[in-house]
């Protein structure tokens, strides 16, 4: 179940809001100027599938989200728990910045979207068929967890910049 949990950030064990309704994390996000919204995935596909595969399946819904929302890249991140099973990842996620507005669409798995705006972190859960936008300029990270299994598009316009920023090692991983 798709889910977003709100902390102030210096409190990264303490939320001050979880939220497990579609239209209470569409309009929680949209007080901050981001998205939220479920996009039909119809398609047969899985993690660790071929890249061109998975674009081939997708294509007409990837077309519509391109034109549609101004992207003009999109990248696969695909990884599969059979990777991972005999040594979890120790990779740690990064905050970013997008330095143009964002899509995420998961299209199998689970991963966990940071978005570091004001003194807030929002941490949206997201699951097959969440598509979250994210306004340019905003501070982000995503987490795949310890044993990662996800299928999911990042789509821009520009790709995003590290901040720097410590900031993601401090608040919860993505427990799969």
């Amino acid at each position: 179940m798709s889910s977003l949990t709100v902390y102030h950030q210096s409190s990264p064990q303490v939320p001050d809001k979880m939220l497990t309704h579609a239209q209470d994390i569409a309009a929680t996000l949209a007080e901050v100027g981001a998205g939220f919204e479920r996009w039909p995935v119809d398609a047969s596909i899985q993690p660790g599938q071929d890249r061109s595969e998975v674009l081939d399946a997708l294509r007409p819904q990837l077309d519509e989200l391109m034109s549609g929302r101004g992207y003009s890249s999109v990248e696969l991140l695909s990884q599969s728990r059979a990777r991972y099973r005999d040594e979890p990842s120790t990779e740690g996620p990064e905050e970013m910045r997008s330095t143009a507005a964002q899509g995420y669409l998961l299209l199998a798995g689970r991963g966990l979207l940071n978005l570091h705006i004001g003194e807030r972190v929002f941490a949206v859960l997201c699951e097959k068929g969440d598509l979250l936008s994210i306004p340019a300029g905003t501070r982000y990270w995503f987490d795949s967890g310890e044993f990662p299994h996800l299928l999911a598009l990042q789509m821009a316009t520009r790709a995003a910049e590290p901040t720097g920023d410590e900031i993601a090692g401090r608040f919860p991983r993505l427990d799969c």
